[in-house]
């Protein structure tokens, strides 16, 4: 396997050492030495645009403490600058605002599939953007937002918030994490969902990185089986643009997309 350059001069134990000090709360250090290191592969692949944005959800740290830390990394050579920070209802994404504004914008011309599964419907359904215009509204929203941002990158780390009082969380990350399909379903009915018990087709997509660590997680998803040839061309056409995002960088090596189907008694969202 393949190891970028910049490994030679940045060990793995301080790529550690840096998420461990800039993320801790208070006298807890950060998180453990597998989760750092999943995180900086993950950023690294935002900053390569292998994906759009990254959900930090390790531990209670915030966007100060997050920021610190790409600061770090960008100190030491491993980032380069453009990255910001989006705080959605107290998440914060990592993402790079050129790549997903560019994925945003495709969304808008219909590249993903959006499976509604409220817990009123018998089964899961498609639907598409234009049917949800408060999610399109949303998703152009956020585009305007991170474009009219006056960024000096020469500062470093930006960051910046989003009120979302009644956005729908769930979708909006699926849409944001990248996903080719992302599920969907009324905020007025809850939590509940009608995918309990039904068979699902978990996607992965994994990537190897740093030799003799775990190889990163770069996406995971599912989607109902039963729908599964009606989205069939969605998801090619996301792993084809995968791939070749793959071939244009040399950080990271042996990229495998996989599936396995399950049924859950209950499938939270």
């Amino acid at each position: 396997m393949l190891l970028p350059d910049l490994m030679s001069t940045l060990s793995p134990q301080l790529l550690v050492a840096v998420a461990q000090q800039t993320l801790g709360m208070g006298k807890k250090k950060g998180p453990p030495r597998a989760i750092c290191l999943h995180l900086a592969g993950e950023v690294l692949a935002v900053s390569r645009g292998l994906k759009p944005a990254v959900l930090y959800d390790c531990n209670g740290a915030g966007a100060l403490a997050l920021q610190n830390y790409l600061e770090e990394l960008q100190g030491l050579g491993f980032l380069t600058l453009g990255l910001h920070i989006l705080e959605i209802g107290e998440n914060n994404l990592i993402v790079s605002p050129a790549h997903v504004c560019q994925h945003l914008e495709q969304v808008l011309l219909g590249t993903i599939a959006l499976v509604d599964v409220s817990s009123f419907q018998p089964h899961p359904s498609i639907c598409s953007l234009d049917q949800l215009k408060d999610l399109k509204d949303i998703v152009t929203e956020i585009i305007t937002h991170l474009k009219g941002l006056q960024r000096d990158l020469s500062l470093g780390v930006s960051h910046s918030m989003l009120h979302s009082s009644d956005w729908n969380l769930c979708t909006l990350f699926g849409i944001l994490l990248g996903y080719p399909v992302s599920y969907t379903f009324h905020l007025n009915q809850g939590d509940d969902n009608c995918l309990a018990l039904t068979p699902l087709r978990v996607f992965s997509a994994r990537i190897s990185w740093l030799l003799g660590q775990t190889s990163v997680l770069l996406y995971s998803f599912s989607v109902p089986e039963i729908l599964f040839p009606a989205l069939r061309d969605t998801l090619n056409v996301w792993e084809k643009n995968l791939r070749a995002q793959f071939r244009t960088q040399n950080d990271f090596a042996d990229l495998s997309i996989s599936s396995e189907i399950v049924t859950l008694p209950a499938v939270a969202l």
